[in-house]
């Protein structure tokens, strides 16, 4: 069966390249029993190739379970999956088959797959290597044959090294991985989406299709669309409900696009922070401090030496532009900037020219004296005056300085801060 007649079967729209990979490695994998581990964001049509690897497997006449992992309760996961005998746990009135035992011979889909508790992970790995599970509450020892599709939103790799996730689980379920793209790598299928979306609900409603105009398709494929299909989908029955004009510009289009164009235009790439933790933010912010006080010290030196008057264009000064970013009255504030005429005249006897050199040698050696402050000590010193400030109370404490209570008490006993 070609990749088209699979699209036809299936109700899957495009031809984008990422797609076709995805279809063509589905039903490859289909006839064997290899596990396969499906990856995407949410939203962009995951749950489609567990379809496809079962219908074209020759599992097909048996049982297909669709089981969503992080819609189930944590306590009542493990009695899903497996089952329980009676009395087992309070409301157990009656033994129960899971789900492995009732789709013997056929497939389970496990959708958020990530979502599993750990102790489940572990039974999971069992029926994985062995076919062997226990139901909750007995000791005797169930086979099943059942072939396992996962899929998840989440990157399990990153999991890992959270410990929310078993590694060994992990290279079980993706021996054969499949990667479904999201819409907006998919630009040349919005379009095409949106109309068999606008079909379907003008047929639904029995009521005239709606249609785009250019600039309408432009918006419609700029657009990040973080929900993928099914917020494509969503917005697509909403418009069809609610405008009256059946050419829907782009301007109309726009209302329908959450946040509208700030979160679908790129943004300015500032540095990776989501690894950071918090000690390495608490140095990126302290250094941050530090080089807009050296800076602002450069200002009064060069305003004393000047005799008290300054021209803000004659420095290249990136404290003084944020400051004028930040605060609307700043700038006319500094161009009014200008010393007492008593400091004016000190200035002139104290930095004449004979011990010009000199102040500026003085200066340099006070920057160099702070480019070697400890880190550690700058940060005790805050934590010390966190605390004084708020009375020795940590909750408090640990909000001003941005960091979790259970971090500033780590904290507090690394340095040895006496409260």
């Amino acid at each position: 069966m070609t990749i088209q007649q699979l699209k036809q079967r299936f109700g899957i729209i495009g031809n984008s390249e990422g797609l076709n990979r995805a279809i063509d490695i589905a039903s490859q994998v289909a006839p064997t029993v290899l596990s396969v581990l499906i990856t995407g964001e949410s939203g962009s049509g995951k749950e489609v190739m567990p379809q496809i690897v079962h219908q074209l497997s020759s599992r097909k006449h048996n049982q297909y379970i669709a089981v969503n992992c992080g819609a189930i309760p944590e306590g009542t996961i493990d009695s899903e999956l497996f089952g329980h005998e009676k009395g087992s746990f309070t409301g157990a009135h009656d033994s129960r088959k899971g789900y492995f035992e009732v789709a013997d011979g056929g497939t389970i889909f496990l959708d958020e797959v990530a979502e599993l508790p750990m102790q489940t992970q572990a039974r999971l790995l069992r029926v994985l290597e062995s076919g062997e599970f226990l139901k909750v509450g007995s000791s005797k020892v169930l086979k099943t044959d059942v072939r396992i599709v996962a899929a998840t939103n989440v990157n399990i790799p990153e999991a890992i090294q959270k410990s929310k996730f078993r590694e060994d689980l992990y290279y079980r379920l993706n021996t054969v991985p499949i990667e479904v793209p999201s819409l907006r790598n998919r630009k040349g299928d919005i379009h095409l989406i949106f109309r068999k979306f606008a079909s379907d609900f003008a047929e639904k409603y029995k009521m005239p299709s709606i249609h785009l105009s250019p600039n309408a398709v432009q918006l419609l494929e700029k657009y990040r669309w973080p929900g993928n299909v099914r917020q494509l989908k969503n917005v697509t029955e909403q418009i069809s409900v609610i405008e009256q004009q059946k050419e829907i510009s782009g301007e109309t289009l726009l209302k329908y696009l959450p946040e509208n164009s700030d979160k679908s235009l790129p943004i300015l790439y500032t540095g990776d922070q989501e690894g950071l933790s918090e000690r390495e933010i608490l140095y990126k912010v302290l250094f941050d401090m530090k080089n807009d006080v050296t800076e602002l010290k450069k200002i009064v030196f060069q305003v004393v030496n000047s005799g008290g008057d300054f021209d803000k264009e004659d420095v290249d000064n990136k404290a003084v532009e944020k400051l004028f970013k930040s605060e609307p009255n700043a700038q006319a504030n500094f161009d009014s900037l200008r010393l007492p005429e008593s400091s004016q005249q000190a200035s002139e006897s104290l930095y004449s020219a004979e011990n010009h050199e000199d102040e500026v040698e003085e200066y340099q050696e006070v920057e160099q004296e702070e480019e070697s402050l400890s880190i550690s000590e700058t940060e005790k010193r805050l934590i010390k005056k966190a605390l004084e400030k708020h009375n020795g109370k940590r909750k408090y404490a640990s909000e001003d300085l941005g960091i979790s209570e259970r971090t500033l008490y780590r904290k507090i006993k690394e340095y040895d801060i006496e409260q």
